[in-house]
């Protein structure tokens, strides 16, 4: 089946013309998969964050790069001695850690239920916390 049989099924047929590509247009490389466009960003070619980062990175001297993290690693480990001076133990942070993550997972729980009821009523998410007694920012 073809978008034409597509759309007449579907009910979202149109009339609309396209831009129809010349000969001309050809050589020069102006086949496109997007119709007509004043905008040249429509036209324009994906950039890929990744590029983006390994130019930037051949610019970085690996020995510099090393370097950098060593240090970084130096101060994470300084910031660990610190928090163990004022008491803190290596076990109590990750159970702290791991109680964190199981409280965003039962909040994101209730705020995808709250969204829920809030469409099934008909209503905003905001005026079910009033309904309920829950404040903006919790």
């Amino acid at each position: 089946m073809d978008a034409e049989q597509l759309a007449e099924i579907d009910g979202t047929a149109t009339n609309r013309s396209l831009s129809t590509v010349k000969s001309d247009d050809l050589k020069k490389g102006a086949l496109k998969r997007t119709p007509f466009s004043r905008f040249k960003k429509v036209h324009s070619r994906f950039k890929s964050p990744l590029q983006t980062r390994a130019a930037q990175s051949a610019d970085v001297n690996p020995e510099e790069e090393v370097a950098e993290l060593m240090k970084r690693r130096e101060e994470v480990n300084l910031d660990i001695a610190l928090l163990e001076t004022e008491g803190y133990r290596v076990e109590e942070l990750e159970r702290h850690i791991d109680l964190l993550h199981e409280y965003n997972d039962i909040k994101d729980i209730g705020q995808t239920l709250l969204g829920r009821l809030a469409a099934l009523r008909g209503t905003t998410t905001r005026d079910l916390y009033s309904h309920f007694g829950l404040e903006l920012d919790d």
